[in-house]
């Protein structure tokens, strides 16, 4: 079994069925990727499988422990957390206080404590921000971590997402449409930091539309039409799949 076990999961509203009976496994060590054309059931997936909506169907098991339909600050101490489409950053702090506040989930020193800064508060305190400069070194963002957030662009505040991800101590993390309006530069540096992610030892699962990003950085690659999954398997497959390819026409055609 791998470390994400999805099984039949199924998600109808009203007489749309937008994830039909879905499974696949994400191994620990890899990146994971779900692709499909608009409306494929991708984003539904992404919200059964991190608590956001509760399947009408199936199971999703995160390291041999059922997650189906736990809320989602519980799934997150579990280990697994998620990024958003849309960047929703602290803009008027700092980037280090930002991962700082991804790290509240680890923390235990408690509102009296800190308020009387007790000697073991400061500790907490000082080996956080110790660890909060760290990730922010593993996504290139380590010589702005005194900047204001709100003033980075676009394709680092993608980063800082990240690395406030990474401050919850994830063992997996799911990311939506990481790529989305960034420029090749930022893409690539993007595809370098997933990869120093998932060499420092967290599994990454992510949906994503830009298909270069895709076929550079994943290791196996789910894709999903109309709620249903039509191919699984790694990018050189799936480049080749009849039953992709006939997709992702159709969406361009559609497009067109």
């Amino acid at each position: 079994m791998g470390m994400l076990s999805v099984q039949g999961i199924t998600k109808r509203f009203g007489g749309l069925t937008a994830v039909d009976a879905v499974s696949f496994e994400v191994h620990e060590g890899t990146i994971h990727a779900i692709i499909g054309p608009n409306g494929a059931g991708k984003s539904t997936a992404f919200n059964l499988l991190t608590g956001f909506e509760k399947p009408d169907a199936g199971t999703v098991s995160f390291e041999g422990a059922t997650i189906t339909g736990m809320r989602p600050h519980r799934i997150v101490r579990l280990g697994l957390v998620r990024t958003f489409q849309n960047t929703v950053l602290f803009d008027d702090m700092t980037v280090l206080e930002n991962v700082l506040v991804g790290m509240h989930v680890r923390t235990r020193a408690g509102f009296i404590g800190s308020a009387l800064a007790l000697p073991r508060v400061r500790t907490e305190e000082r080996l956080a921000a110790e660890e909060a400069h760290r990730l922010l070194r593993l996504v290139d963002l380590g010589e702005v971590a005194d900047a204001r957030a709100g003033d980075l662009p676009h394709g680092r505040r993608r980063l800082l997402e990240i690395a406030r991800a990474l401050g919850s101590r994830p063992r997996l993390m799911l990311l939506d449409e990481p790529a989305a309006g960034l420029n090749n530069a930022e893409t690539a540096q993007l595809a370098e930091t997933l990869r120093r992610v998932r060499d420092s030892g967290v599994t990454i699962v992510v949906v994503e539309h830009d298909m270069g990003l895709v076929m550079d950085v994943s290791d196996e690659i789910v894709v999903l039409n109309e709620g249903r999954k039509i191919a699984e398997g790694p990018p050189l497959l799936i480049q080749k799949d009849p039953a992709v390819i006939e997709a992702y026409l159709g969406e361009e055609a559609v497009d067109a």
